[in-house]
């Protein structure tokens, strides 16, 4: 599972999933990528259960890059307690993913197997995702 090594504080504010990304709207290591229809947190164990899938479908051939990281801690306060004595404890991590973001980008492999990798990765998220190639140059 994918979490922060360090971080300069234990707990953070939430930070917003609306509107549109700013920046990875394009494919930039991959040949092709799943990109993001709408804006989310996606947690660890949603990042990892995607890229198992694409690696298990690709039969370790081809490369996978994933794009997004689950900086921010999500965090909850135990069932039965009451409100106010602090913020909660750490429950997991999760990636702010705003629309337009790429996700994952894959190379090395033909475009029926990244298609359909793709898509096995994308029932694994709980958002709408789009299946986007890299235009080939020389226009």
């Amino acid at each position: 599972m994918l979490i922060p090594s360090r971080t300069k504080y234990r707990r953070v504010h939430r930070l917003p999933h609306e509107g549109k990304s700013r920046g990875n709207t394009e494919l930039h290591f991959g040949e092709y990528g799943l990109q993001a229809k709408e804006g989310a947190w996606i947690t660890a164990n949603q990042i990892e259960a995607a890229r198992v899938a694409m690696t298990r479908y690709m039969k370790r051939g081809g490369r996978v890059y994933i794009n997004i990281f689950p900086h921010m801690p999500l965090t909850k306060k135990p069932i039965g307690t009451r409100q106010g004595k602090g913020k909660g404890n750490v429950e997991g991590w999760v990636a702010v993913v705003k629309e337009g973001k790429i996700m994952f980008e894959i190379s090395g492999v033909t475009e029926e197997v990244a298609r359909e990798a793709l898509r096995l990765a994308s029932h694994k998220l709980p958002i709408t995702t789009k299946f986007v190639k890299k235009e080939q140059g020389g226009e």
